[in-house]
């Protein structure tokens, strides 16, 4: 006999497995019919133990449990049941000849669905069963639904999220780069003017010079007072030194310059389109502002910079972004090396000097281009890996650290760029971040 269309007019599934336990056979043998006759599947036991240990093997829709049974009663049994975060959220319907009202309600206490008195009659024990397969299907279903929303809502806050704190971000950006720009071009114009200046002035001096030769040449025995005050300013010494001074002068002014332009590149605001850029000049703007925090100090030498540059075609991109991806990922390494002298002397951290080694090609069908920076610094385990593009993530102390700053860095390269932002680590052997990103 077909039995489908029962259980599709009661609207249960076809395979809803029913667990019966009871220490009576007959009873056992008058339940199985009964269910299996109209299509459940059915499983028995007839001890507490065994029925525990069947409901965690095969997690059953709906128990009908005894309540006096040898070894654990049922009362006991659905407590275990309960108990066990497996098992707690199937139904238990009590099986019973003691219909006294304080059974019922410690049955119902500890987390029974209903009761149904012995003798069964069919019609009231399929009635029962059915009522409370579908209040569990139903629950399932509305369990399911809530689980799929709130991923869903969880998933919508996430981004929403990520778009403010890009907008955030984009905006800070703007602000600091038009500030920047503005600081460059007002160091830029006394700047130009000390630098040409300067020219004027060596020429100047080599003229003075000249003259002052030539007089020591027709004229060597000057007045008593002249040859005092040539004697009281060094004037030999001063003539050969000038040239030196007016040489360093002209040095600092154009490392000014050269600061300047690369605050004007770092900071270059992006239009609504990408450009055709120089990758390399965008990270050497980057790390000529990050100068300060290679230098050496009193407690470790120079932190390394090693270029290895491929001869790349133009970027179309979003410089200004990418700019702040080579800022986070190169303040990320120097806090790594920093974070590796710890505990080591002067001299051993010179024989073994902090280093950022950057690479720059392009893959084999010269479509992407591949940008590695990597640090010889602490490294990061597995796990911090696997989170370290997360949205707030750092494993800084509180203070030092936002964990927006890979975050954004992940999102510019992705999202912006099509491209990829991978990161190779193990721990005290240093990181390696890997940017992939299509020239087309």
């Amino acid at each position: 006999m077909n039995y489908k269309p029962y259980l599709q007019m009661l609207n249960l599934p076809e395979d809803s497995l029913i667990l019966v336990v009871d220490d009576t056979t007959t009873n056992l043998g008058i339940v199985f019919d009964i269910l299996t006759n109209v299509g459940f599947k059915v499983v028995t036991e007839n001890d507490g133990s065994r029925a525990l240990k069947q409901a965690e093997e095969q997690l059953p829709d709906l128990i009908l449990l005894d309540v006096m049974m040898p070894g654990i009663d049922g009362f006991e049994t659905c407590k275990r049941l309960k108990e066990n975060s497996a098992t707690y959220d199937i139904p238990v319907i009590f099986m019973t000849a003691n219909s006294d009202t304080n059974s019922k309600v410690r049955g119902l206490n500890i987390g029974a669905v209903d009761y149904i008195t012995k003798p069964f009659n069919e019609e009231e024990l399929l009635a029962r069963i059915k009522t409370h397969l579908q209040l569990r299907n139903l629950t399932k279903t509305l369990e399911k639904r809530v689980a799929e929303r709130t991923a869903a809502l969880s998933k919508a806050l996430k981004d929403l999220q990520e778009s403010q704190l890009q907008l955030v971000q984009t905006e800070k950006m703007s602000a600091l780069g038009q500030l920047v720009a503005g600081v460059a071009h007002e160091i830029n114009n006394p700047v130009s003017f000390i630098h040409g200046n300067l020219g004027h002035a060596s020429v100047y001096f080599q003229d003075i010079a000249n003259i002052i030769n030539l007089y020591q040449q027709y004229y060597p025995n000057p007045v008593p007072e002249i040859q005092e005050e040539i004697a009281g300013i060094d004037l030999k010494y001063m003539l050969s030194d000038l040239p030196n001074l007016i040489s360093s002068m002209k040095e600092g002014v154009q490392r000014i310059r050269n600061i300047s332009t690369s605050l004007r590149t770092f900071s270059r605001a992006d239009s609504d389109r990408k450009v055709s850029c120089n990758i390399h000049d965008g990270i050497d703007s980057t790390i000529m502002i990050l100068k300060h925090r290679l230098k050496a100090s009193e407690n470790r030498p120079d932190i390394q910079i090693i270029r290895d540059y491929e001869n790349l075609p133009d970027l179309e991109c979003f410089i200004g972004q990418l700019n702040q991806v080579f800022m986070n990922l190169l303040a990320n390494a120097i806090d790594s090396l920093e974070e590796s002298n710890i505990g080591r002397t002067y001299i051993e951290i010179e024989a073994n000097p902090n280093q950022i080694f950057i690479q720059t090609t392009l893959n084999e069908n010269n479509n992407y281009i591949l940008i590695r920076i990597k640090d010889n610094g602490v490294g990061m385990s597995a796990d911090v890996q696997q989170k370290i593009f997360d949205y707030l993530f750092t494993t800084k102390p509180v203070g030092q650290g936002t964990g927006l700053g890979l975050s954004i860095a992940h999102q510019i390269v992705v999202e912006k760029h099509g491209g990829t932002l991978e990161v190779n680590s193990e721990l005290e052997h240093g990181s390696e971040f890997i940017i992939k990103l299509p020239i087309y």
